[in-house]
């Protein structure tokens, strides 16, 4: 499947997913702080590189991929690389330096489920919604029991594997995954026509 083939294919699934989780606050009242990026900020976020091909495709457009993937490199050990702390000093408030592209963990966590042993569902959410929406968050545990539909992660990520396996079914820390997708665009374009939309100045290097 192409390049363009497997951007849109994953857009789609990230739009319909946006519209279960606006669905879901809208029905639970839950939210997250605002200006809060705590979870963002924490440096083990795994992700796959599949999640983060309609990002990679954007910069590589734009022609910005290679100096993208060469900051990339420099900070694998660190927090995501896409988020944008307000300030040195505080790093859990901050914003997705791009919100449009960010990944399906950025998109479920907070607004998903994962089973329990039991096959229960139980809200994958921070320590700060439990905390200070504790009230709403019991509520929707309980309203979720009682057939309140709730995206599961797993089942999502069934749903991107089939999009491509490979890709999909490749966890790494997040920073190493976002490399993968820029490397697996790259590497397409190779040996390829470059996209009529494409704004970079100059052919993709050959890897």
């Amino acid at each position: 499947m192409s390049i363009e083939r497997r951007v849109n294919a994953v857009e789609e699934l990230f739009a319909g997913l946006d519209q279960e989780i606006k669905t879901f606050q809208s029905h639970s009242g839950l939210s997250c702080l605002a200006g809060c990026g705590k979870c963002c900020a924490h440096p083990d976020i795994n992700a796959s590189p599949l999640e983060f091909l309609p990002w990679a495709f954007h910069i590589f457009l734009n022609g910005t991929a290679e100096a993208t993937l060469s900051d990339l490199q420099t900070k694998l050990g660190s927090s995501c690389f896409l988020y944008r702390p307000h300030s040195a000093s505080d790093t859990s408030k901050g914003s997705c330096g791009h919100y449009k592209y960010r990944g399906l963990i950025c998109r479920l966590f907070g607004y998903g489920a994962n089973r329990d042993k039991l096959g229960s569902l139980r809200l994958a959410t921070c320590k700060i919604i439990k905390e200070n929406q504790h009230d709403l968050y019991e509520s929707a545990q309980e309203a979720m029991k009682n057939g309140l539909y709730v995206p599961v992660f797993t089942d999502y990520y069934m749903k991107l594997n089939q999009i491509d396996f490979r890709l999909g079914n490749t966890i790494e820390p997040i920073n190493k995954a976002m490399v993968l997708a820029i490397e697996e665009v790259l590497h397409y374009y190779a040996y390829r026509p470059l996209p009529e939309s494409y704004k970079g100045s100059a052919n993709p290097s050959q890897f």
